[in-house]
C-alpha cells in the first residue's frame, strides 16, 4: 500500500485517488478537504469528512500535488499520526482513520476514545 507521508497526516493512495476522483466528478467542488473530529459516535468522539471553501486562520494545511487537507486546530492532536484510508467492499464505501492515538474504537471504526 502506498502512502503519502507527513508529520501530521498520512493518506494512502486509495484515499488520494478517491478525493480526485470526487473532485474529477463535480466542477464546483472545493479543492480543499477537511478531516475533522467531533464530539458524539458510540465511543465518544466521531470522525467527519468535507469538502470546505473556507481555510481557518488555525488550520493545518497539508498540499498535495492539486488538493489540500486541511485539519483544525481542535481536531489536530487527536488526528495527529494518523492514515487515511478508503475503503470499498461488499458493506460499502468509506474512508477509514487508522488512528494510533486512539485507546478503542467502536465496531464500525468510525468514532473512538482517547
Amino acid at each position: 500500500m502506498t502512502t503519502e507521508i507527513n508529520n501530521s497526516i498520512e493518506l494512502t493512495e486509495a484515499a488520494m485517488c478517491r478525493i480526485r476522483q470526487v473532485m474529477s466528478n463535480d466542477d464546483g467542488l472545493s479543492s480543499k478537504f477537511r478531516v475533522y473530529v467531533t464530539g458524539g459516535g458510540c465511543s465518544g468522539f466521531q470522525y467527519g469528512f468535507k469538502f470546505d471553501n473556507d481555510e481557518a486562520f488555525d488550520d493545518d494545511i497539508i498540499k498535495f500535488k492539486d488538493f489540500s487537507v486541511l485539519l483544525d486546530s481542535m481536531s489536530y492532536p487527536y488526528l495527529y499520526g494518523s492514515t487515511l484510508d478508503f475503503k470499498e467492499d461488499l458493506s460499502g464505501a468509506k474512508f477509514i482513520i487508522n488512528n494510533p492515538n486512539a485507546k478503542t474504537t467502536c465496531g464500525c471504526g468510525e468514532s473512538f476514545t482517547i
